[in-house]
């Protein structure tokens, strides 16, 4: 890297030269303060950080289908009370709220199970798998192609993660994204809720019906079993429509299923759209961790811990604290986390298109925002100005979380 043609040290005092220091792993310091990060792989952080980690962490957790046993036993439970009007209309709405817990609890444990840490056997885990997603019907081998392989393969990549949020380009090159953009958690976007109270449901369709064949994530045989899962899903639950009645499938079904968008959403939108676009898969980077109480930990299996669930995707969520642990050890200066409802009150002030990699803009006013990087907190011009798209930047500049 040639220090004197980043943009960042153009214009340094004096002083900021006699203060100026680079890292060997491409952290450059100015003054104390770290400015810019360039991306790691992967693999730089695993090996090291694996060896942290007792040496029983990478087997299969089975304990964890306890959890499944027990939401499922809620949502039966609880749609039978509701079909048999226990307790009338002021004991349907918390009964409602407790299935749709159940439901986004399933899915955390479906989460886990597909990556392979709860039982190895693929047709265990495919059948398992979707009885933990029947709430959102979603197919479990759609769910492999797309978050396993695609996703975790290729995080935050321009044209290729179906995660990342779009470019400038893409933006203007496409009316769908233009109307996506509408309903997107951020700056002005009051329409932003709908990505709340449906967006893992509606997501999950859109990669079935628009992505999964058409980009080739499944074969022909493949897609066809993903559809056919998916119809199996829907005629469950016409079934328990017909059988509670329509009162009763608005708290048995409807209201849970908003329940548990809400909870898994509150989520997945700060895994990385607060991050900056990478060429490079550097999970310290283009991901975020968030905090919840203790409790809200145990009850939703760690499901927070995503920058760790992504540099070892196959471990249990029952060891991301000891992966926590590790990088911060090892690399403070780089591992980002914050709390969920600061990262969802972030996400709400700033737009979801990106500039160039490390820009946020909302192309409608022009109001743009850094991206999280590691360094100093974020800042929110008071006086944005549109930027054009930029090709890929060598290094990042810093905002940290702590």
């Amino acid at each position: 890297m040639n220090t004197a043609d980043d943009p960042e040290v153009k214009g340094l005092t004096r002083r900021d030269w006699d203060n100026l220091w680079l890292a060997c792993d491409g952290t450059l310091t100015i003054g104390g303060h770290i400015r810019s990060v360039n991306p790691l792989p992967l693999s730089h952080y695993a090996k090291a950080a694996r060896a942290d980690l007792p040496a029983d962490a990478f087997r299969p957790v089975p304990s964890r289908l306890l959890w499944l046993a027990l939401h499922v036993a809620i949502v039966v439970a609880g749609t039978i009370a509701i079909a048999k009007g226990v307790g009338g209309l002021w004991a349907a709405l918390p009964i409602s709220l407790l299935i749709g817990h159940s439901f986004a609890g399933c899915a955390f444990v479906g989460h886990e199970l597909l990556h392979g840490s709860v039982v190895r056997g693929r047709r265990a885990r495919l059948t398992i798998g979707w009885l933990c997603f029947l709430p959102f019907t979603l197919s479990p081998r759609l769910w492999v192609a797309w978050h396993n392989e695609v996703h975790h393969g290729n995080t935050m990549r321009v044209d290729i993660d179906p995660d990342a949020y779009p470019t400038l380009a893409q933006y203007q090159a496409s009316g769908v994204t233009r109307l996506a953009d509408r309903f997107a958690l951020g700056h002005r976007r009051w329409g932003g809720i709908v990505t709340l109270l449906l967006g893992f449901t509606g997501q999950s369709s859109q990669m079935l019906l628009r992505f999964a064949g058409q980009r080739g994530w499944l074969d022909k045989s493949e897609h066809r079993f993903a559809i056919f899962e998916t119809l199996l899903g829907i005629g469950v639950w016409t079934t328990v429509g017909f059988l509670v009645g329509w009162p009763g499938f608005l708290f048995a079904f409807v209201i849970p299923l908003i329940v548990a968008n809400v909870v898994v959403m509150s989520y997945i939108v700060t895994n990385h759209s607060l991050s900056p676009l990478t060429e490079v898969n550097d999970p310290l980077l283009n991901s975020l961790s968030v905090t919840v109480p203790h409790f809200v930990e145990v009850l939703h299996l760690n499901f927070g811990y995503h920058v760790e669930h992504h540099l070892f995707p196959a471990l249990s969520g029952r060891h991301a604290p000891a992966v926590r642990a590790a990088l911060e050890r090892r690399w403070p200066e780089r591992y980002q986390n914050l709390p969920l409802l600061e990262a969802l009150s972030r996400l709400a002030a700033t737009p979801r298109v990106y500039a160039d990699e490390m820009t946020l803009i909302d192309p409608l006013d022009g109001h743009t925002a850094p991206t999280l990087r590691p360094g100093a907190p974020a800042v929110v011009p008071a006086a944005p100005e549109p930027r054009a798209a930029q090709p890929s930047a060598v290094a990042y500049p810093a905002s940290p979380v702590s």
